[in-house]
């Protein structure tokens, strides 16, 4: 299959923000597909994504019934960017720890560039409000 543009592949995790994300990636001009977090691995990786967004959702993922992904995703070098829910995915899998905090975090925070090699955050001056949810 001869692929004619790149994809940004969003996992859906069942996040209120899913179609914000999508909709902000392709403001960006880059092509992007929502795919359930349920989707078969084999699937995913027929898409050839460029990149992936793991969203939010409402679970934790230490509740029982949590959704999660196949741990095999993250072998594929496949640059993946973890919202809320999404990123207590990734550690889950990728050997960090997801602890639970003192209190919800929902409501204004601050980001703030501690790591010059950070791409993602590469051009940010000082630090930023931003909306925890």
């Amino acid at each position: 299959m001869t692929r004619r543009h790149e994809t940004v592949l969003i996992l859906d995790f069942g996040s209120q923000y899913t179609q914000l994300i999508a909709r902000r990636v392709r403001e960006l001009g880059v092509f992007c597909e929502i795919a359930s977090c349920r989707t078969p691995l084999d699937s995913l990786l027929e898409r050839e994504p460029a990149a992936l967004v793991l969203s939010g959702g409402p679970d934790s993922v230490y509740e029982p019934d949590a959704p999660q992904v196949d741990p095999a995703l993250f072998g594929h070098g496949i640059p993946a960017l973890g919202v809320c829910y999404g990123m207590q995915v990734m550690m889950r899998h990728l050997g960090g720890r997801v602890e639970r905090a003192p209190e919800r975090e929902f409501g204004p925070a601050t980001v703030e560039r501690t790591d010059d090699r950070s791409l993602l955050l590469e051009g940010l001056d000082g630090p930023q409000r931003v909306w925890a949810s």
